[in-house]
């Protein structure tokens, strides 16, 4: 079996490197900033180049000026994306054109799709809930009145809320059916409250009140919510490969050049043990990814339904890239904590990745249940 990657999903990647070369982490606003000193848009320099290269539209198919790629190319591109901690909506945006793709009418994808992977609508997806512990899809209800649905609840914790034309948002309806609706933050009915996460990014806090959504705005398909939360969990995945493939790299710099007793101390036993053991993480995160992305994007049936393998990934993901930062922090020692030097802006998005979307133990209780419900023997 061939595990290479294929030459469309290598372009992409390459495209991206090229793109973010020019991006330098040190740009990135500081979580140490006092709350409201953050810049209130994301790099829309950034968005216009990776619209430019085609990179906004990878899930998208040439009936809608994409390139008809998969999970696995799109993770190659976010994972290029964390290397630098580009401030982009990239995977919100991506994975919501892909969801409205899959699943939504005809009428809705010719009206936002193309202008999405041109970058001209920028999507998000309200993904946390009303306390960003309670499922999504359970935080806000929907019903039917005529030719328009009617939402009623919170979302805590939106990404990029403020600079979206549309945030896709999960709701329940009376009969337990899950529907997303696109929602404009300025609409009738719907209110943003300013939340700053550990990183020093802006979310909004949405709140929806008797917010009237046409009925052409609504996907209303089995499996459409669950699908996107897929996809959206295994880019956070890849975001935190890319983020701890960096970290490393920039721990083994240091630790090369950092010398005591004469000697640099990436020669010293324990320097080098707690390296190898984190390049082991590595290596773990990204066997889970690559699984679970293609699982994603695919379709096969395997012994577990395909959030088990997301499951895995996340876990892996996690754990990994937490134990990567702190021996990163460990390592640098004082230098590490330096607001002028990177890598506590490495540190303060790692933990967010962490959590986005469940933490480790989270994901573990889901594989268990899996695993009961799905016995392997």
């Amino acid at each position: 079996m061939d595990f290479t990657f294929t030459e469309e999903q290598q372009a992409a990647a390459e495209a991206a490197r090229g793109v973010f070369a020019g991006v330098a982490p040190d740009g990135v606003p500081s979580p140490a900033l006092a709350v409201g000193a953050v810049a209130d848009e994301f790099d829309r320099a950034l968005w216009s180049r990776l619209a430019e290269a085609d990179l906004l539209s990878l899930l998208l198919t040439e009936e809608y000026g994409g390139a008809g790629l998969d999970a696995v190319a799109l993770c190659l591109v976010l994972a290029e994306s964390a290397r630098v901690l580009a401030r982009v909506p990239l995977l919100e945006s991506s994975a919501a054109a892909a969801a409205v793709q899959a699943y939504g009418t005809e009428e809705l994808r010719s009206e936002l799709l193309a202008r999405a992977g041109r970058g001209e609508a920028v999507l998000t997806v309200a993904a946390s809930g009303r306390t960003g512990h309670d499922p999504a899809e359970l935080s806000v209800t929907a019903r039917q009145e005529g030719a328009a649905w009617v939402l009623e609840g919170v979302q805590t914790a939106v990404p990029w809320a403020y600079d979206a034309d549309l945030v896709i948002v999960p709701a329940h309806t009376a009969a337990g059916r899950t529907v997303l609706a696109l929602v404009a933050p300025d609409g009738a009915g719907v209110s943003l409250a300013e939340q700053f996460s550990t990183t020093g990014e802006r979310l909004g806090e949405l709140r929806l009140e008797s917010a009237r959504i046409a009925s052409r705005d609504v996907v209303d398909a089995d499996g459409a919510w669950e699908w996107l939360r897929h996809l959206l969990t295994v880019g956070t995945c890849a975001q935190a490969l890319g983020l701890g493939r960096q970290v490393l790299r920039m721990t083994s710099e240091y630790t090369s050049k950092r010398e005591q007793f004469g000697f640099p101390v990436a020669t010293f036993q324990a320097v080098a043990v707690q390296a190898a053991d984190r390049y082991i993480d590595l290596k773990a995160m990204e066997a889970t990814l690559w699984q679970a992305a293609w699982r994603t994007g695919s379709g096969t049936q395997g012994a577990l339904p395909v959030s088990g393998e997301v499951a895995v990934a996340k876990i892996w993901a996690s754990e990994g890239v937490r134990r990567v930062v702190q021996t990163a922090q460990h390592l640098h020692g004082g230098f590490g904590a330096d607001v002028d030097y990177p890598l506590h802006r490495y540190h303060a998005w790692a933990k967010h990745l962490e959590l986005s979307l469940g933490p480790a133990a989270a994901h573990e209780e889901t594989l268990g249940d899996l695993l009961a419900a799905h016995p392997l023997s």
